[in-house]
């Protein structure tokens, strides 16, 4: 009985812990603790044009890509 009590007191203060991080993380999400603005403000800042426009490039071949991809899993009739 004593090992069934314990796995028991376990089980719940795992429970609560685990509810209770939970619970923090979603506070701190909600409350912006997770946002770095100043971090992606800096990173345009210095990004050059060169980097901006091979961004730019690669977003644009995702887009094809993607859209060729669609072609090719349409049904053919």
């Amino acid at each position: 009985m004593a090992i069934n009590d314990t796995l028991l007191m376990m089980l719940v203060v795992g429970l609560i812990i685990s509810f209770a991080i939970l619970g923090i993380f979603i506070w701190g999400a909600k409350n912006g603790q997770f946002d770095d603005s100043e971090k992606m403000m800096g990173g345009l800042l210095f990004d050059s044009t060169d980097d901006l426009n091979d961004a730019k490039d690669k977003d644009e071949r995702i887009k094809e890509a993607k859209k060729e991809h669609k072609k090719s899993k349409s049904p053919k009739e």
